[in-house]
């Protein structure tokens, strides 16, 4: 089924700069690659084990950078 919608001119060329960036034959194949890209982000839960908080943030910040 095809549809028409109604964007505005930059959301058409973003869109045309995602279908190239994309290798898309269609700005539906474009869409749909976004799209499914979002929709299968995989959760962070866990990532950092079982370390303890103190040990994580340990040397994030350089002691110059402190006031």
């Amino acid at each position: 089924m095809k549809t028409t919608i109604q964007i505005n001119e930059n959301t058409l060329e973003l869109l045309k700069k995602v279908r190239d960036n994309t290798n898309s034959a269609s700005y539906d194949e474009a869409i749909n690659k976004v799209v499914l890209k979002s929709l299968n982000k995989e959760s962070m839960f866990g990532y950092l084990g079982k370390k303890p908080k103190r040990g994580i943030l340990n040397g994030l910040r350089d002691k110059n950078d402190r006031f």
